[in-house]
């Protein structure tokens, strides 16, 4: 049974859906352009590898993977202070400048002719973009409430599965028609206008922007405010209540389940191409077409699954079942063996499995620290899952390389997925987090 607030209930009659408040129409393409921009300049170094880069350079296996993996390396260090700027200061002016910066080092990443060169900037890469995401997070918990927090984080991270729908294909064409070092720059070029676009498009809070309405911004107050006073007091200076999240058990097991989750993921994100590459025989471009499919059966299960999370306001079990099912299919993907159209099957299982949580799962970590200081919570469980991805990019990339072959890859995906589901379940949901029904 779910618990509704006073406001809550007085609003209710005559409360507008998540999709159609103008708070969702403002805000939520802002947010989705701006997360899509930063997971394409991110990801298409896969594609780079695959088209010609590795070849060009000499690049061994365990140099490919270690030049994909430092920028997980550098993502880890801006998280946390990155992200509390943003939360104390000015999330609209991070966010801004560090996709202007993000820009011009992946534009970088086409002009560059060495391993050592690609590492830097891969690491640089890492370090602007860091606290992108667990601002924006913590940005939309400002402007919407419990009750539609998974979906509007949903709609946030469904910029990554949408972008490499478009970034396999569009990708796999600009390195067939060109080279890779044309891809880089082509799509390093819009993040720079889009990061100058977003000191005028975002807003740092919802009074901020003048054509919401009244009545809205009026319901969005008093939830929030309900939602604040359902929370057990916090005591002590900024420091001390930053410190207690920064070494709650309950904070401290997600980031070491999402350092799991994310090696899974971004070993199954990163050499997905190669995998099918290899798996069917095909050029660079059916591989780009081929790596699309799972991505757009992820999208789907993520606005599902976010749907129900809201609904029920139950977000702990809208994450470890999926993790769960995720390791099983990376298992059975390998074990299909020879037979493509099955491996490719499983594989969509998996990557939807594998997306499928992310708008519940920040919702729930949102839950575990008082509302505004949240933003150290996202910042720990993000840099942790960052760690998670450089190891996954590059102990997935090595491990191919040597005798264990693409067993072992596999196999430890699909252990990190299983380990992840796990842990989730050690993290018990706090009663004053789950949301009235919606709309």
């Amino acid at each position: 049974m779910t618990v509704t607030s006073p406001a809550t209930a007085a609003a209710a009659p005559e409360r507008a859906g998540l999709f159609t408040s103008v708070r969702a129409r403002y805000l939520m393409p802002v947010a989705f352009v701006t997360y899509s921009l930063a997971y394409l300049d991110k990801s298409n170094y896969a594609i780079a590898s695959a088209g010609g880069m590795a070849d060009d350079l000499g690049l061994s296996t365990s140099a490919d993977s270690l030049i994909a993996a430092s920028f997980f390396l550098g993502y880890f260090f801006f998280q946390i202070p990155g992200t509390l700027y943003a939360e104390q200061r000015s999330a609209r002016r991070l966010v801004a400048w560090s996709t202007v910066a993000w820009g011009l080092l992946a534009v970088a990443q086409g002009l560059l002719s060495s391993p050592g060169q690609l590492i830097a900037v891969r690491f640089a890469l890492g370090v602007v973009e860091g606290a992108v995401l667990p601002s924006m997070v913590m940005l939309l918990g400002r402007w919407f409430t419990r009750g539609e927090r998974g979906r509007a984080n949903t709609l946030l991270i469904l910029g990554n599965p949408v972008t490499v729908m478009w970034l396999s294909a569009v990708s796999g064409w600009l390195v067939s028609v060109s080279d890779w070092r044309v891809m880089f720059v082509a799509e390093g070029i819009p993040s720079v206008l889009w990061g100058l676009a977003c000191l005028w498009l975002i807003k740092d809070r919802p009074e901020q922007y003048g054509r919401l309405p009244e009545h809205e911004l009026a319901r969005l107050r008093a939830d929030l405010a309900a939602e604040k006073a359902a929370q057990p007091p916090v005591t002590g200076t900024l420091r001390e209540r930053y410190g207690r999240v920064l070494r709650s058990p309950a904070v401290l097991t997600m980031a070491a389940q999402y350092f799991f989750w994310s090696f899974g993921m971004y070993g199954f994100v990163f050499w997905l191409p190669a995998i099918i590459k290899k798996g069917s025989g095909e050029g660079i471009g059916a591989t780009g077409l081929l790596t699309a499919v799972p991505y757009a059966c992820a999208a789907a299960a993520m606005l599902l699954n976010s749907r129900l999370s809201d609904r029920s306001g139950r977000r702990r079990r809208a994450v470890w079942p999926w993790l769960a099912c995720g390791g099983l299919a990376l298992a059975a993907s390998y074990a299909a063996g020879d037979h493509f159209p099955l491996a490719l099957a499983l594989l969509t299982v998996a990557g939807l499995c594998l997306y499928a949580p992310y708008g519940p799962y920040f919702a729930f970590v949102t839950s575990l620290a008082p509302p505004g200081i949240a933003g150290a919570a996202i910042a720990l469980v993000n840099s942790l899952g960052a760690l998670g991805s450089f190891a996954g990019t590059y102990l997935v990339g090595w491990v191919r390389g040597t005798p264990l072959g693409d067993a072992g890859a596999f196999g430890f995906m699909a252990a990190c997925a299983l380990l992840s589901a796990g842990l989730t379940l050690a993290v018990p949901e706090p009663a004053a987090a789950r949301p009235a029904r919606v709309p």
